[in-house]
């Protein structure tokens, strides 16, 4: 009955009236077969967007201050036209591209550009990315990008790393900024539950790699931005998916989308289901997703989500060498075995965002958002058990002021972001799975925000140059209600604030080639669970993390190659990293400083480009990093572990794939990936062995009639059947380091679309 409440009151915030607007209106087809091209990215340099539905048509309201129009879609040629003058019915004809050029529209960095005028290291995962695999998670596809790594220590019990910054994550996501359709999916405590969301909630996925604290707050990894699925102009269907495969692994999709002129809904119902390829490794977990976006008027644009999550699962523990070797499929045993304590996580969430962009004229915009969210997470682990409550609000607002200097157009963005969480988190001794005395009692109330400020400035001799900056706060108020070791006390921890700058500039070489190159600072205060570990200590002395990059790159493509190389050094200082102790309890300290030297490098080529042949297309894809990170000042003890290499980073890891499809939709995507062998302690006495896996997926995609829609695939994961460890724990106490990813497994699914 809450819920239903809790949604009711979320439709009564959508727009009920829609109102008539003049509006741009049109049709895109691919140049060589005049079919029509769903999905197509329409922009404007004013930041105006939207997409082409099935039938290839679009409708986009305009700013008075747009001069040109954008059309971008993944293997085609990137297409400018005029805004034209007139209410013409516009009929686009995109040239399939010579290579896959990820040449879509790039919201990151406030900038709303295509990638080739894009200053930064960025990468791009589409839904047809997503897709290559079974969906059960994003992990496989997030690892097809350079400098970037997302490990499943158990099902959906994720840790996500750019460029190293796995060293502070035992478990979850920190040290890395999530937002979920521009709105924060990160805490105020800094931590991340990407679990909550499935796979299929999302449309894409736009990874910022390094400190990007000008514009996105605290944080020195990175930035994830994630876009929801939304129902595309002149959409109105049902879809249906199903997907069974090894070791009980079942998950269904069902979904409504309706898609008009001026506005979409999407409701999405998800349910996933996994016995688990270890013991103690089960997964039960249901989202519900409403996405939805209204343009009421030709100056307002309105989108409200709605994301309901109820997950269930297990925590088989970490294995010593011997236990791995022996049976990776058994759990961590003893008087504190996963088994018998029961270790899982029961996490029920609810989070509701609301966002408004509105144009005041010709040269001003504003965009706002405000967001709640409510999450119970009960936790029977190893050797405790916690329960905990948390409420948040928080809201976003930026205005961006265009207008021209001289002959200089330039962009001026100004905004400021705050969140509030408050938190209820109780620990008691497990009893077999069952809270037994309370060791804990803790109020913890976490404030973060910044402010930032941006300016950017098209130069002559095609050359882009962005200034920003931000100031950075972060404050924690810890009450403790009871202990019983040291009774009750208050304790508050408010980090200076900092400011963190960046400088980049890009050059347009030619119309198909770019450079760039920029320097950033980032801050990283520690996250409530780093100073407030699951034992009840509190951890006084963490202080946080600072680091500059700099980096230089260069994208584009030249004839059947798109490419994308992007050199960086890092250096971090008052590095955070994580041992455990004898009850498995991650323990944190800072240990100096480290330094970061990368490579990344992203490819495709493509072999055929002919839709009107039966074999339509043939394409090769792949990536490559390289990581030199080494401790620097680094005193452990009585031991220095300078020049050490960094903890949890392989030298060398690698993706590459093959993407065929026909003209009848028989379609094959081959997939495959090389991690090098990583040190597990900082000590660099104990590595994780190197590994090449492989998978497939085939299918075919057919329309039944007018109406219905139908796709039957099949595929297959660790094909080579490797034992290999997709999570491991670093500096694990009693050598615990390994959790075991599974032995080749099979899926078959089916996906059924009806139009209304």
């Amino acid at each position: 009955m809450r819920l239903k409440l809790l949604i009711y009151t979320f439709l009564l915030l959508l727009p009920q009236l829609l109102f008539g607007q003049n509006v741009l209106r049109g049709t895109v087809l691919d140049a060589a077969t005049a079919l029509p091209l769903e999905g197509v990215t329409i922009a404007t340099d004013a930041g105006d967007q939207t997409y082409t539905s099935a039938d290839g048509s679009f409708s986009l309201a305009t700013s008075f201050s747009a001069e040109q129009l954008i059309f971008s879609m993944i293997g085609y040629k990137l297409q400018r036209i005029k805004l034209p003058v007139s209410d013409q019915e516009l009929r686009i004809l995109l040239e399939p591209g010579a290579a896959k050029l990820q040449e879509v529209t790039i919201t990151g960095y406030e900038s709303n550009r295509p990638l080739l005028e894009t200053a930064g290291a960025i990468s791009i995962i589409d839904r047809a990315s997503i897709e290559r695999f079974d969906e059960s998670s994003v992990v496989r596809a997030v690892n097809t990008v350079p400098g970037v790594r997302m490990e499943e220590r158990a099902p959906a019990s994720y840790r996500l790393s750019i460029r190293g910054s796995t060293l502070r994550s035992p478990y979850g996501i920190r040290n890395v900024k999530v937002y979920f359709d521009g709105i924060p999916f990160t805490e105020a405590n800094g931590t991340t539950a990407l679990n909550l969301l499935d796979a299929a909630n999302i449309g894409g996925i736009e990874i910022l790699k390094g400190p990007t604290a000008s514009i996105y707050g605290a944080g020195t990894g990175g930035t994830v931005l994630l876009e929801p699925r939304r129902a595309a102009p002149g959409e109105r269907s049902l879809q249906f998916n199903t997907i069974v495969g090894s070791y009980g692994f079942r998950k269904h999709t069902a979904a409504a989308s309706i898609g008009t002129e001026n506005s979409s809904i999407l409701v999405q119902y998800t349910k996933q289901l996994y016995d688990g390829y270890r013991e103690q490794s089960a997964v039960d977990r249901d989202v519900l997703l409403i996405s939805s976006e209204f343009t009421p008027s030709e100056k307002r644009t309105i989108s409200a989500n709605l994301i309901y999550s109820d997950l269930y699962y297990e925590l088989p523990g970490g294995l010593t060498l011997e236990q791995y070797q022996e049976n990776p499929r058994q759990v961590r045993g003893g008087q504190f075995g996963s088994v018998k304590q029961n270790a899982s996580i029961d996490l029920e969430g609810i989070n509701v965002g609301l966002k408004q962009e509105y144009r005041f004229n010709d040269y001003l915009r504003n965009t706002t958002a405000v967001y709640g969210l409510h999450k119970f997470k009960d936790n029977p682990f190893n050797t405790d058990y916690e329960r905990n409550t948390n409420q948040e609000i928080g809201a976003r607002s930026s205005f961006a002021y265009t207008a021209n200097l001289g002959s200089i157009r330039s962009t001026f963005t100004l905004g400021a972001e705050f969140q509030r969480g408050f938190e209820v988190a109780r620990t008691y001794d497990n009893n077999s799975g069952t809270p037994g005395s309370l060791r804990t009692d803790d109020e913890v109330v976490a404030k973060t925000g910044f402010a930032f400020a941006q300016a950017e400035f098209e130069l002559p001799a095609s050359i882009i140059a962005t200034a920003a900056l931000s100031l950075n706060d972060t404050k924690y108020e810890i009450t403790r209600l009871q202990q019983v070791s040291s009774g009750n006390y208050k304790y508050n921890r408010d980090f200076e604030a900092v400011l963190s700058p960046r400088v980049a500039l890009l050059k347009r070489l030619n119309d198909k080639i770019s450079a760039h190159a920029s320097i950033s600072s980032g801050f990283s205060p520690p996250t409530e669970e780093e100073i407030l570990t699951s034992d009840g200590t509190l951890n006084e002395e963490l202080e946080a993390e600072k680091g500059t990059n700099y980096e230089a790159g260069i994208r584009g493509f030249a004839g059947k190659l798109s490419f994308d190389v992007v050199g960086f050094y890092f250096r971090l200082k008052e590095t955070i990293v994580s041992r455990q102790d004898v009850s498995s309890v991650a323990v944190f300290r800072n240990v100096g400083s480290t330094s970061q030297k990368g490579l990344e490098l992203n490819a495709a080529y493509t072999l055929l480009e002919q839709p009107e042949q039966q074999l339509s297309s043939v394409k090769l894809w792949s990536s490559y990093t390289y990581s030199h990170f080494r401790f620097k000042d680094y005193q452990k003890d009585e031991e220095d572990l300078s020049g050490n290499q960094l903890t949890g980073v392989a030298p060398h890891v690698a993706a590459a794939g093959l993407d065929v499809t026909t003209k009848i939709g028989l379609y094959v995507n081959l997939t495959s990936n090389y991690v090098d062998e990583l040190p597990l302690n900082d000590e660099n006495t104990v590595y994780a062995d190197s590994y090449f896996i492989l998978g497939a997926r085939a299918g075919i995609k057919r329309s039944l009639g007018s109406k219905f829609g139908l796709e039957v695939f099949g595929g297959v994961d660790n094909l080579t059947d490797k034992k290999y460890s997709l999570g491991n724990d670093l500096n694990a106490f009693g050598g615990r380091f390994y959790q075991p990813a599974p032995d080749r497994n099979y899926y078959v699914g089916l996906n059924l679309s009806y139009k209304l």
